[in-house]
């Protein structure tokens, strides 16, 4: 068989099958092209089926660069074209694997395998972090890809330049079923469209099960693979509740993420004539916004924003669940009624914090939940060879052990291990255990992140392993020892990646030095579900420190901060430095940064930046953190450890004393009330207040709310009894700190 006759045949097999095949054009990058355009001609591809994904460009068909693979998300095309001679990334493979249609290709071209692995290019330049360059980069990703691609079924590679066949892709698969259009069942409640819209049995069912969110205390939970119609169902749903008058909200890490619900809610209301107009801002927090003649509504809100159910929304629709932090999605279990879609194995939401931890707390909920799984594909075959290309080759379906395995694993049985990337790309079931876990800690994890993991020189992987098995992992990336000039660029508002904690000392905290010494920052760890709460997240960061502690300054950690979160961190040694002062747009969190110093360069970076943060928080959290959780501001301020300047001078210990025992007034001297709170909450062994006295202090005292708000946020009977328990929470304070004018102040009242 010769190259030219190969895409017919690619072609004829795939539109027989309904499937599609992958053809690995190998060799000069210009021959490359050639074959290409040859392929779509003998194949006989439409020219506007066609989509090139390079950063060339001259181009007869649609022509996308790289870095905007992700437009093709939820997409259609007979043939996607990658070009992986430039700015390929593993990304773009995610992104466009599922954009090919049943019957169609997807072509790579690659320089010739044997050599690729060693190539480098523009995704290499990206994982070269300072200090590192790309001469530190390894080729073990790449060399795994070629392992699949020679190995896997529906996969063709040609060389270009020998004009050779080394594999033909084809399968001999069988003819495709034919697909047979779902019809409404007989006491259906939406409209009969909404099933004629399905594509698939397994749609339909979906659609049929959301029904039950017509009325309040359900969760549906739609759970799939990607391209089963997941989204087209919620949108069918969300526009059928609509039609009734339902306001109905939905919310996605981003509107574009949301677009098929509203391009399917936005084609059923106008089929059914139940459309009065609509909106579209264009952009990810306000996004489109659908009216029904009946009065209902289908609008977007950002995740933050929807969790805190604007306007009060009939019911609740969650698009892409696994790729939000379950911190948020624990939010959404306030709505009267919700429906959550979240791909399993997909580029969108790799993350199992939604299989493993949100869905023990949806089981928790007063929420009656319904599951629905759809395993049908709506634009290709069952059991199609270049999707199981690309859960292999991308470990879109990696896994942790089974429970079995490790359930029995303690401090005592467990092994610590340097997982190396030669340990972890000679053993697939290594890789397959520890990436699982690896996806457990995060609620996004992308085919990027498993590159990095095989191939950047600046991470590192620790682990603890029972009877072979991985039970836990840290995830370290080296940061800082930079060189003048970078430290100069960063200092100067320049980004320098790979050095996250450097980088915000140095830029925004503006510390020239901080990036001076060399630390490892913990990027994710996560300990498997079954020996939770064993102690071995704790243990494997003890081990991760005596391991290191000589030979870098500093271990540290940021993350969207939460009092449980921070009270870990806080067990484990490290110490708050830093809190942002902008949300996260995808979790609404604030992140902590903590510093655990291991040597004298370390311990100096850290307390001069927990000094600093103790002098400022007053400021931040009366201004751009006004609005943080007071339990996260008290755990993040109790962290530090630190010992809070307190300067009060003889007239404003007898205005705090005076307030706290006799009839003296809060208003009079606020400053001094903030410095004496600040100094209470860093203080590990200060005077015991109560939960509720803390949050007061940080609620009035630090973030200067109004005293009705406060009032009614803390349950108090009334704004007197608010100011009244203020002077309570503060009579320790005195007693502790106070001066001999304090006491002084203080026994006029008492003696």
């Amino acid at each position: 068989m010769n190259p030219s006759s190969l895409a017919g045949r690619l072609r004829a097999e795939t539109e027989r099958a309904d499937e599609r095949r992958l053809l690995v054009l190998a060799g000069d990058r210009d021959a490359g092209f050639d074959a290409a355009y040859d392929v779509v001609e003998t194949a006989g591809f439409a020219d506007d089926g066609v989509t090139v994904v390079t950063e060339r460009e001259g181009f007869r068909f649609e022509r996308v660069h790289p870095k905007h693979a992700g437009d093709l998300l939820g997409t259609t095309r007979d043939c996607v074209v990658l070009d992986a001679h430039g700015e390929f990334s593993p990304n773009a493979v995610g992104r466009l694997v599922g954009a090919v249609d049943g019957g169609g290709l997807l072509v790579l071209l690659t320089p010739p395998l044997d050599d690729w692995p060693d190539a480098r290019g523009g995704f290499d330049e990206y994982l070269a972090v300072p200090p590192f360059t790309v001469d530190d980069v390894t080729g073990r990703f790449r060399r795994r890809l070629v392992e699949t691609l020679r190995q896997h079924p529906g996969v063709a590679v040609v060389d270009v330049d020998r004009d050779e066949v080394e594999r033909d892709g084809l399968t001999d698969a069988p003819a495709a079923t034919p697909r047979t259009t779902p019809a409404a069942p007989g006491d259906a409640v939406f409209p009969a469209l909404a099933y004629e819209s399905c594509l698939t049995g397994d749609q339909a069912r979906a659609v049929r099960s959301l029904e039950r969110l017509r009325g309040s205390g359900h969760a549906v939970v739609v759970e799939a693979d990607r391209g089963r119609g997941k989204s087209s169902a919620a949108g069918l749903a969300a526009g059928s509740l609509a039609a009734e008058g339902r306001d109905v909200l939905v919310t996605a890490p981003g509107s574009r993420n949301a677009a098929e619900v509203f391009a399917r809610a936005r084609e059923l209301l106008s089929g059914i004539g139940a459309l009065a107009g609509e909106r579209d801002d264009g952009d990810d927090e306000s996004g489109p916004h659908l009216r029904t003649i009946e009065g209902g509504h289908v609008r977007f809100a950002d995740p933050p924003t929807a969790a805190t159910l604007p306007d009060g929304p009939d019911v609740l629709l969650v698009d892409e669940a696994a790729a939000l932090p379950v911190r948020l999605l624990e939010r959404f279990l306030d709505a009267p009624t919700a429906g959550f879609f979240t791909t399993i194995h997909g580029y969108e939401g790799a993350g199992r914090g939604f299989s493993v931890r949100f869905r023990d707390r949806l089981a928790e909920s007063d929420l009656a939940v319904r599951d629905v799984h759809l395993a049908e594909p709506i634009r290709y075959a069952r059991g199609d060879p270049v999707e199981s290309w690309a859960f292999r080759a991308l470990l879109l379906d990696a896994q942790p052990a089974v429970d079995p395995l490790v359930v029995d694993a303690d401090v005592e049985s467990v092994e610590y291990r340097d997982l190396t990337p030669d340990d972890l790309a000679a053993d697939e079931h290594l890789l397959r255990e520890a990436f699982g876990l690896l996806v457990l800690a995060h609620y996004r994890t992308e085919p990027t992140d498993l590159a990095r993991l095989l191939d950047a020189p600046n991470l590192t992987l620790r682990a603890l392993l029972h009877d072979g098995h991985v039970v836990s992992v840290a995830l370290l990336a080296r940061e800082g020892g930079l060189d003048a000039e970078l430290r100069s660029e960063m200092y100067d508002g320049g980004r320098v990646r790979g050095n996250m904690l450097p980088d915000v000392l140095t830029s925004q905290l503006r510390d020239e030095d901080a990036a001076v010494p060399v630390g490892y920052r913990v990027m994710r760890i996560a300990t498997h579900h079954a020996v939770r709460s064993q102690g071995l997240g704790s243990h494997l960061l003890q081990r991760v420190r005596e391991e290191f502690a000589a030979d870098v300054d500093w271990l540290g950690v940021g993350y969207g901060a939460t009092p449980e979160l921070l009270r870990f961190w806080e067990r484990n040694g490290y110490r708050t430095v830093h809190l942002s002062t902008t949300r996260n747009a995808t979790s609404g969190e604030y992140s902590a940064l903590m510093l655990d110093p291991t040597s004298e360069a370390g311990r100096e970076l850290q307390s001069r930046h927990t000094d600093w943060f103790l002098r400022r928080i007053e400021g931040v959290l009366s201004d751009t953190l006004r609005d943080l959780d007071p339990d996260v501001a008290r755990a993040a301020i109790r962290a530090t450890h630190g010992d809070a300047p307190l300067d009060l001078t003889d007239r404003d210990w007898q205005v705090v004393a005076g307030a706290s025992y006799g009839p003296g007034l809060y208003g009079t001297a606020p400053r001094a009330f903030r410095d004496l709170a600040v100094r209470t909450l860093s203080d590990p062994d200060g005077p015991e207040l109560s939960p509720r006295e803390e949050r007061l202090l940080v609620r009035k005292v630090l973030q200067c709310t109004p005293w009705d708000d406060v009032a009614d946020a803390l349950d108090y009977h009334s704004t007197g009894q608010c100011m009244r328990s203020l002077g309570n929470a503060y009579k320790p304070l005195v007693d502790a700190y106070g001066s001999d004018v304090a006491h002084a102040e203080r026994g006029r009242y008492t003696e």
